[in-house]
């Protein structure tokens, strides 16, 4: 990728989260993280000191909704693209959205690969220049921003049963072994480990050995923050 890098203001209220957000842009070529916010204050205040192309934007913030924020921003004249970064998964929400300036959404929790795939899509998107040769040509320059088809799970796994593992594991703030998972989701304590396992390997989870028992110790697992 050629040129300026693609300037990006990360708004997120929790500290770990921006931390961690600001380390994925950093790790994608061409972009770069020109700040953090923790609230719309800060973020607007950041805005009118420092040029940003693209707001990775959080949409629940403890001062104004993320997308009254964008609309508050357009009307005052600044113009920065915007990815939102929400567990929210209302539909009306997304339509809201587009109207103002959003161009994708990442659901949380995800990895660095989700973020990296959203962030190259859009450089694409943004590189578009000149009068499209007719409709195929504009279809292609849209057609970039949209994601693949959901990445397959390991077979044998599936998405609901994820999404409930992931819950549990994000509300224990200790961590929980493969039993206290199984127990929480209702699911084998074998079922368990294999869907915990799958979010280590997607880097959403981490384990230790857990000491202080009987035998040989069982691993603990625990949600890594940003994800």
């Amino acid at each position: 990728m050629t040129g300026q890098p693609i300037r990006v203001l990360v708004v997120e209220d929790d500290p770990v989260a921006a931390d961690a957000h600001v380390m994925y842009v950093g790790r994608v070529p061409g972009f770069v993280a020109v700040g953090k916010a923790h609230t719309g204050a800060e973020a607007r205040r950041a805005l009118d000191r420092t040029p940003v192309d693209l707001l990775l934007l959080d949409l629940h913030l403890p001062d104004v909704h993320g997308l009254q924020l964008a609309r508050t921003l357009r009307a005052a004249g600044h113009h920065a693209d915007v990815i939102a970064v929400t567990s929210a998964r209302d539909l009306a929400v997304v339509r809201e959205g587009v109207s103002l300036g959003v161009v994708q959404y990442v659901l949380k929790p995800f990895t660095f690969a989700t973020l990296r795939d959203r962030l190259v899509r859009y450089a694409e998107f943004r590189a578009s220049a000149g009068e499209a040769s007719g409709q195929d040509e504009v279809d292609r320059a849209l057609a970039t921003l949209r994601a693949p088809g959901p990445a397959a799970l390991p077979k044998g796994l599936s998405g609901p049963t994820l999404e409930r593992v992931s819950t549990a594991l994000r509300d224990a703030p200790d961590g929980l072994t493969a039993t206290g998972v199984a127990e929480a989701v209702g699911i084998s304590r074998i079922t368990a480990r294999r869907y915990l396992e799958h979010l280590v390997d997607a880097g959403c989870a981490g384990r230790r050995p857990q000491y202080g028992t009987v035998g040989r110790p069982e691993l603990q697992y625990r949600w890594v923050p940003g994800h």
